[in-house]
């Protein structure tokens, strides 16, 4: 009993915190299928010119940076805030 109480536990602990940690996509290391399915706004257009502007200009200082690619503006970033990270930083 003790066992199939702390597996619940668990797997409460997963569920809660989980989608967090799930959605963050860092933008110096997502392929544009990822970046296209898992950013609000960012279609397969878009998510191609991330890609494009990061092997041309290299990797993404902060995630504001992500409005230098034409395209990504304000708003874009605004209904991805806390789930995208450029190389570690995730957004407040």
């Amino acid at each position: 009993m003790e066992r199939i109480t702390r597996m619940c536990l668990l797997l409460i602990a997963l569920l809660v915190s989980g989608p967090g940690l799930a959605n963050t996509i860092d933008i110096n290391t997502a392929d544009a299928q990822t970046l296209a399915t898992g950013l609000t706004g960012v279609g397969e257009t878009k998510a191609r010119a991330i890609v494009a502007y990061r092997d041309q200009n290299g990797p993404f200082k902060s995630p504001d940076d992500i409005r230098q690619v034409k395209g990504i503006g304000d708003r874009i970033l605004e209904l991805n805030r806390g789930n995208i990270s450029a190389g570690g930083s995730a957004m407040p």
